[in-house]
């Protein structure tokens, strides 16, 4: 590269500073740590006033800025897609010679892990019966047959290509500024082409700023998702009382496990959860797959993934709708969602997928997790659906009646073979995904606010595993699930710009080592 030289005028932790013991940047820490310090004891003095505020925030973001979050996420699709289909895709992340650091079932668990763990436990039964019984797009809902196939597209189009391109713009971005241009692995490096070495100063540290945000209450969301559904399996199989102290209990054990992995690293720690749940999700999914409407489950593979596309275009417009409850209670929050992930995830993937090519990167990032987002949701989503339809099954339905979500799973677990156990295996996956997703945010949260620094010291680690749980606990108090989302939408949509002007930046920046080449 020709500029190359000027790229290296930054090193990570230039500007940091020494405080406490901790090694931190300055200003990102600071304002993060006393903003985020601020918001815990402002919603716990002020639980009520706080949950309204949520509430009315939330209404505001979803009904007034949904076309926004519809763009951006058609944005990302199109953008991975671009790179996949031209020259560029032939870059290779760190460099002509550069090697993977992992094999592709450990590179592939640690990615799916990270980013869509708890969620798939938590809406992979629960969502795909609550579109069949309300349908998006104006379908009748006593058309069964349409029904089902528009709810599975549906659950699909939230949990498919759109998700994982939001995810993998950001991971594209951060893995080539950092391992080709040999810049911080920080969000702000990534803006270089547009801003140049003004990112070094405010301009990048707003944006990091933002980025500690949006990963800090998206993940909150998460794992009060997650708290809320451990809760519900323990006390549906061991009577366990269902209440806010035991979530917030079951918050305190699990950061507490997350920060021991944490400290113990990537590789120690993370990964090895990471595969160790891969493999228990394959276990759980192949149980259901064997036990219930096997036949049908693999037919309707084919057949989710075809309507899944067909359907496509409807799904990703926003103009004309008549599904306003869909779009703005369900898509838009599933887009603000996965960009207040985008961060933590995007940094989590950068950080694990050296030597792969731009093409390679974008087909397992975005491609590999599709498909099996699709054969998840026909084998749960399928199952639950087959159990409503054909043996008239209320059980899921009724935990969508009494707005229990969090037991979904469990009451379709209920009707197969071996409920106990596989309910216990549920369980366990919703734990450690909760333990992969904690510790996979705090290291990324970390090295933002260190200024790119990976070799920080444990306390800070610590320190930002621990506030993780203690924002989930204080959103969980003040609002509870309405809450969580209101926080993920309102840090996610002014984060949705940052990341269009990232994908502008990132094909600038391959475009101009394509050139260069040439």
């Amino acid at each position: 590269m020709s500029d190359s030289n000027e790229d290296h005028h930054y090193e990570p932790g230039q500007d940091n500073i020494r405080l406490f013991g901790l090694d931190v940047h300055n200003p990102v820490f600071i304002i993060s740590a006393i903003a985020i310090i601020a918001f815990v004891f402002v919603g716990l003095l002020f639980p009520q006033a706080a949950a309204s505020a949520f509430g009315a925030m939330r209404k505001w973001l979803t009904s007034t800025f949904d076309w926004w979050f519809i763009i951006a996420g058609n944005i990302f699709v199109l953008f991975c897609l671009l790179l996949v289909f031209t020259p560029l895709g032939r870059i290779r992340l760190g460099g002509a010679e550069a090697k993977p650091d992992f094999s592709y079932p450990g590179w592939f668990a640690m990615l799916f892990a990270a980013g869509m763990g708890i969620g798939l436990m938590f809406y992979g039964v629960l969502e795909p019966v609550n579109h069949f019984r309300t349908p998006p797009l104006g379908i009748d809902p006593k058309d069964t047959g349409l029904a089902m196939r528009t709810a599975m597209s549906a659950t699909i189009f939230h949990w498919g290509l759109h998700a994982w391109a939001i995810y993998a713009a950001v991971a594209l971005a951060l893995a080539y500024f950092h391992f080709n241009r040999g810049m911080p692995l920080v969000l702000r490096s990534a803006f270089f082409p547009l801003f140049g070495k003004r990112v070094w100063g405010w301009p990048g540290h707003i944006i990091d700023i933002l980025a500690v945000f949006a990963t800090l209450f998206g993940l909150a969301t998460s794992l009060g998702l997650g708290a809320g559904q451990a809760n519900a399996g323990l006390n549906y199989l061991f009577g366990t009382p269902v209440s806010d102290a035991s979530k917030v209990l079951l918050i305190i054990g699990i950061t507490g496990l997350a920060t021991i992995s944490v400290v113990a690293g990537l590789d120690a720690g993370i990964k090895r959860l990471s595969t160790i749940n891969m493999w228990l999700a394959f276990v759980l999914m192949l149980f259901v797959l064997v036990t219930g409407p096997t036949l049908l489950i693999l037919g309707s593979f084919f057949t989710n993934a075809f309507n899944y596309v067909c359907d496509l275009p409807a799904l990703s417009n926003w103009y004309g709708r008549t599904d306003s409850a869909f779009l703005h209670g369900w898509t838009t929050f599933y887009w603000a969602w996965w960009i207040s992930w985008s961060p933590f995830v995007g940094m989590f993937i950068a950080r694990i997928s050296r030597g792969r090519t731009v093409r390679e990167f974008i087909v397992y990032v975005l491609i590999v997790p599709t498909i099996i987002t699709i054969l998840w949701m026909s084998t749960f989503g399928g199952t639950a659906i087959h159990q409503l339809v054909a043996d008239n099954y209320q059980g899921v339905v009724e935990t969508i009646a009494k707005w229990k979500p969090e037991l979904a799973l469990f009451k379709m677990l209920e009707q197969l073979p071996l409920a106990a156990i596989s309910s216990t295996i549920g369980i366990i996956l919703v734990i450690v995904f909760f333990v992969t997703s904690s510790d996979s945010a705090s290291l990324v949260i970390d090295t933002i606010a260190a200024g790119g620094k990976i070799d920080t010291p444990p306390a800070q680690r610590i320190f930002w595993c621990s506030f993780q749980g203690i924002v989930a606990i204080v959103l969980l108090l003040g609002g509870g699930l309405a809450a969580l989302q209101a926080m993920a939408i309102a840090t996610g949509f002014p984060f949705a710009l940052v990341l269009v002007l990232m994908c502008v930046a990132t094909l600038k920046g391959l475009t101009e080592e394509s050139c260069a080449r040439e």
